[in-house]
């Protein structure tokens, strides 16, 4: 049986995500990742300009995806109700099949330097407000509680954005049972 060959840079991507993960961006040289790779340290330069051009590809492609997640919800939905747990849904989707790119994503985006930096921040900032306006909405029309709103997507983010942790576990817990888990959970607080 013959295996498929990974392209370099694709490989080059997925070893920089493990090493970020388990090491900090920071501590991570373009020697040692090319070395990890099987490739000489000048060759990496073929495939990315930096060190940063990595992260920014990770954590800009990670983005996209969170925000391709949220537009497959239905536009015509009504029910803030259901909007919002097909958000949580969607993220956490995004998360469990990204799993080393979501941690680079969440915890090593503040190494990206200028003008990826200040990009990624608005475009962090564009995901929030969606999840915001889901809730607003949903508040005006009495399907939750009166809120910070702030406060609601800051808790939602920060309970989803930790989901990756529960892959490490040996519990056996799938992707749909974390994300109706977590979707009940935060419900019932907008709800009670």
């Amino acid at each position: 049986m013959a295996t498929t060959a990974i392209p370099t840079r694709q490989k080059i991507r997925l070893t920089a995500q493990k090493l970020f993960r388990e090491r900090g961006y920071a501590a991570v040289g373009m020697r040692e990742l090319a070395k990890e790779v099987g490739i000489e340290a000048p060759s990496i330069y073929n495939h990315y300009k930096s060190k940063d051009d990595i992260l920014r590809e990770i954590c800009f492609d990670i983005a996209g995806q969170f925000f391709k997640a949220l537009a497959a919800i239905d536009p015509e939905e009504k029910s803030a109700t259901k909007k919002l747990r097909a958000a949580i849904k969607a993220h956490v989707s995004v998360i469990a099949t990204n799993l080393e790119a979501s941690a680079v994503f969440f915890h090593e985006w503040m190494f990206l330097e200028e003008p990826n930096l200040a990009q990624f921040k608005k475009q962090r900032h564009e995901y929030e407000l969606k999840f915001r306006d889901i809730i607003d909405k949903g508040t005006k029309k009495g399907d939750f509680r009166a809120m910070n709103i702030k406060l609601v997507t800051f808790t939602i983010f920060s309970a989803l954005n930790a989901t990756y942790d529960l892959y490490r576990t040996n519990e056996r817990i799938t992707q749909d049972q974390i994300a109706e888990d977590i979707a009940n959970l935060l419900l019932k607080g907008l709800k009670s």
